[in-house]
C-alpha cells in the first residue's frame, strides 16, 4: 500500500494512476476541493500524461476553456501572436474536481478531514495515530510537514513578488483578441505583470507586483479596491485595459509567491519521498507548478508499477525540472 500525503494535484494524480492499476492508494487531506481563485494553463503534454494515467478528456475539456495563442506586448504594441501548444485554462477547483472524481472512480482512498500533524522521516509513522506508512509519498505542498522534518533548512523562500488572481464578471469583454492569453510586462524600477484571458464564456487576469511580502492576513480572498491603486501605479501603459478588467471584477485572490528552492536539497531517500510542491515549488513566474507536479505523479506512478525505485525516480525527475530552469 502507498501512502499519500495531501490531496493536491500531484496527490490525487498519483492515487488515481496507482488504484486504476489496481495498487491500494490512501491519502490523507486535511479539507476537501474548496473554490479558491487561482487558474492555471496545461499544455497537450500535460494532457498526454494525464491521458496516459487514465483522466478522461472530455471531462478536461469540459472543465476548460482552449487557448488559441499567446501575445506579449501593450494592446497597442504591433506584437505577434504566438501558436498554443494545445494550452486550455482551467479554474484550478474545476481542475481538482476532474482529478478527485478519476481518483475515486478508480478506488483511490482519500480521507479528507485528516490531518498529519507529524512524522518520522526514519520510519514513515504518522501521527496522531503513530501508524506506520512502508512508503510514504509527501505531495503536501509548499509548506510541506514532510520536508521539514526531512530537510529543516530547506524552507520556502519569498520569490519577490506578490501574485494576485481575479476573474472579472461575465460578459466582460476587453478590446483585445479572444481566446488568447495576453501578457503586458512592465520592466522599469519594480517590474510587474499583467495577464488576461477571454471568451464568450469567461474573463481573468492576474497581476504580479514586484514589492515586499503581504501580511498573512491579507493573503486569500480580498476587495479589490485596495489594489486597485497599486496595480494602476506598477503598470501605467494599459490604463484602458487595466479599467475594462477591474472595474468588472469585485474580488481579487491575492498571495505571496514562494519558491522551494533545489540546490540545497539532501538526495531523495525511502520510507518518505517529496513530490510536486513539496519538494521543488518554483515561481509563478515559471507558470510550470501544475506541470511540474503532474510529471511527478506520472513518473512515480510508473516507478511504482513497474517495481522501480521511487527516490532514484524522483533524483532523475530532479534533474529534469533544473534543467528546464536553465
Amino acid at each position: 500500500m502507498v501512502t499519500i500525503l495531501g490531496g493536491g494535484i500531484a496527490g490525487t494524480v498519483l492515487a488515481g494512476g496507482l488504484a486504476r492499476a489496481g495498487h491500494h492508494a490512501v491519502v490523507y487531506e486535511r479539507r476537501p476541493n474548496v473554490r479558491g481563485g487561482a487558474f492555471l494553463f496545461l499544455d497537450a503534454h500535460v494532457h498526454r500524461t494525464l491521458a496516459d494515467l487514465g483522466v478522461p478528456a472530455d471531462q478536461l475539456d469540459s472543465a476548460s476553456y482552449p487557448v488559441d495563442g499567446f501575445r506579449v506586448g501593450a494592446p497597442a504594441a504591433d506584437a505577434p501572436e504566438a501558436p498554443s501548444a494545445g494550452h486550455r485554462l482551467y479554474h484550478r477547483t474545476d481542475l481538482m474536481r476532474v482529478l478527485t472524481e478519476f481518483a475515486w472512480a478508480a478506488g483511490a482512498d482519500i480521507r479528507y478531514g485528516t490531518a498529519i500533524s507529524d512524522l518520522d522521516p526514519d520510519t514513515g509513522v504518522l501521527y496522531p495515530g503513530g501508524t506506520a506508512a512502508e512508503l510514504l509519498i509527501a505531495a503536501d505542498g509548499i509548506d510541506s510537514i514532510a520536508r521539514t522534518r526531512l530537510e529543516p533548512e530547506r524552507v520556502a523562500e519569498y520569490a519577490g513578488q506578490v501574485v494576485l488572481y481575479a476573474t472579472a464578471a461575465p460578459g466582460t469583454r476587453p478590446n483585445t483578441t479572444p481566446s488568447v492569453l495576453h501578457f503586458h510586462q512592465h520592466g522599469q524600477d519594480t517590474p510587474a505583470t499583467f495577464g488576461h484571458f477571454w471568451n464568450d464564456s469567461v474573463a481573468v487576469w492576474f497581476v504580479r507586483l514586484t514589492r515586499a511580502p503581504i501580511a498573512v492576513g491579507y493573503t486569500g480572498f480580498q476587495p479589490l479596491a485596495r489594489w486597485v491603486e497599486p496595480i494602476r501605479t506598477a503598470l501605467p501603459e494599459i490604463p484602458y485595459l487595466l479599467d475594462t478588467m477591474l472595474d468588472h471584477t469585485a474580488m481579487v485572490h491575492v498571495s505571496n509567491a514562494r519558491c522551494v528552492p533545489l540546490t540545497k536539497a539532501l538526495p531523495p531517500r525511502l520510507p518518505v519521498i517529496l513530490c510536486g510542491d513539496a519538494d521543488h515549488a518554483l515561481s509563478p513566474s515559471s507558470g510550470a507548478g501544475a506541470r511540474d507536479a503532474i510529471d511527478d505523479a506520472a513518473a512515480l506512478c510508473r516507478a511504482l508499477l513497474n517495481g522501480d525505485d521511487p527516490a532514484d525516480t524522483m533524483t532523475r525527475r530532479r534533474a529534469e525540472v533544473l534543467a528546464q530552469l536553465g
